[in-house]
């Protein structure tokens, strides 16, 4: 394996959040029953001609500006013919040798520092329908509300060189398209989704190898899995003296294996030739120029920002502005709370964990900015302890209302009556009173457990400060 170089080239496909399609009125919306969003022109009917949705173009050219690509002021539509049962025309149509957005890229953070993935090009098209298996029934049934949602194609050069690198390529793409709103890239509904190109070659060649492609993989950490497994694959096929086979591959999460679907498609195989329903797409240098002056601030600028005006450091910058609807959630609570310190304490901290267990995006957060900041007045103010708190947060994932309504429904407001405390206090000392020798030694940690007892038997609810004070003082009595 050292003695190779994977190479890995990514197709990235974003569903667009417009309200309609890309070539009629139907609704984009997703979860609606099997068929319900759907037409005449979508679905492919007899004497039907398409219109395309300007709000598209604005998408896929406010995408490419973004990523820092060269704008075509005249491109055109395209057929893009081949047969699948949930693409009712037998053709898709796309953009061939004259796409909206070319020559661009992203950067990324390497070990070795940062690194510019280019970008090929950004087309748009339409999306193909869904077929649902029937295991029992031994059937498929053809849901055409996906078909002609609108896509931009994404498709980089062939830069990527290992999972690292495609892991962070995809995080920052992602990250890109949320801010400025053109997908909601919920890669659970598919509106994200990589097409993964893969190949291997000795170290010091320049040569590329055969590559295989993986279709339609809508999760980092399958990506990331089934690259591993490819490239083993096809250096092992080299070791034993054998040669790659251009084909599309299935991943299979279960066995952690690809399995050969057909042959890969070239070019040629797909007959482009320019769709006739549809006119040119011409843009003005004017057209293009406002949608640059209105792109919203990017997450390289936020990340600035979050280190020049709020101080946080390097790796919470990165964390917080990696997502749209984190550092949305970390202003606004920070305006709310007046504690950005401790709002990005939570984000970081807790927050993160959550949905890092649960595997949720950030864009499913369920509470908002609003009882975030709530949380954190109602510590600074003493109301509830930093361990009753993180109850809250759970709380407010699971259920999510106002963190005050939550303690007082759980009767979770924090003791601060220094009678209740003390009573406490005297009561662990009393059952500790080796903890006062230690501590009288020298031993902090001693402290630390008193108070970690008397948290224990007030459920939490006792103030921490007031605690450790009285300890202090009391034992200094002793």
């Amino acid at each position: 394996m050292n003695e190779y170089e994977i190479v890995i080239g990514l197709e990235v496909h974003a569903e667009l959040s417009t309200k309609t399609k890309i070539f009629c009125s139907c609704p984009t919306s997703f979860g609606a029953e099997p068929n319900t969003h759907t037409c005449p022109i979508c679905m492919a009917m007899p004497g039907t001609l398409p219109v395309l949705n300007e709000k598209v173009v604005e998408y896929a050219v406010k995408a490419g500006l973004a990523t820092n690509c060269e704008i075509s002021r005249n491109s055109k539509n395209d057929r893009k013919n081949y047969f699948y049962p949930d693409l009712p025309k037998s053709y898709q149509i796309s953009q061939f040798d004259k796409p909206l957005c070319e020559h661009g890229y992203v950067e990324i953070e390497t070990e070795q520092g940062k690194k510019k993935i280019r970008i090929l090009r950004i087309h748009i098209e339409e999306d193909a329908g869904k077929l649902n298996h029937d295991e029992f029934g031994g059937g498929s049934l053809v849901d055409l509300n996906r078909a002609g949602v609108p896509l931009i194609e994404i498709v980089s050069e062939p830069d990527l060189r290992g999972v690292q690198e495609v892991d962070k390529y995809l995080k920052k793409l992602k990250s890109i398209l949320e801010y400025i709103e053109v997908s909601d890239c919920k890669m659970q509904e598919g509106s994200l989704r990589a097409d993964v190109n893969v190949s291997v070659r000795k170290k010091g060649e320049t040569a590329f190898g055969t590559r295989t492609e993986m279709k339609n993989m809508n999760s980092f950490r399958s990506i990331t899995r089934a690259i591993e497994y490819e490239a083993n694959r096809q250096i092992d096929v080299l070791e034993d003296g054998g040669e790659i086979e251009q084909e599309t591959l299935r991943w299979d999460e279960v066995s952690g294996k690809t399995f050969s679907m057909r042959d890969k498609e070239d070019a040629q195989d797909y007959r482009y030739f320019p769709d006739p329903d549809l006119v040119a797409i011409k843009l003005s240098d004017e057209y293009i120029e406002q949608i640059q002056n209105n792109l919203p601030e990017l997450p390289e600028s936020r990340k600035r920002r979050y280190l020049e005006e709020y101080h946080l450091t390097e790796k919470d910058a990165n964390i917080i502005s990696s997502s749209k609807y984190l550092a949305d959630l970390f202003e606004e609570a920070s305006k709310i709370s007046n504690n950005p310190k401790a709002v990005n304490n939570w984000i970081i901290s807790d927050i993160s964990r959550i949905l890092n267990e649960t595997e949720m995006d950030p864009v499913e957060i369920p509470f908002d900015s609003k009882q975030l900041g709530e949380l954190v007045i109602l510590i600074d103010k003493g109301t509830i302890s930093s361990s009753i708190a993180k109850k809250v947060l759970v709380e407010l994932f699971e259920n999510p209302r106002s963190p005050e309504e939550i303690i007082k429904e759980k009767g979770w407001i924090q003791i601060s009556d220094e009678g209740a405390i003390k009573e406490v206090v005297l009561k662990v000392l009393s059952e500790n009173p080796q903890s006062i020798v230690d501590y009288k030694a020298g031993k902090d940690r001693a402290l630390g457990f008193l108070v970690g007892q008397a948290m224990k038997q007030t459920k939490g609810q006792a103030n921490p400060q007031m605690l450790n004070k009285m300890f202090i003082e009391e034992m200094q009595k002793s």
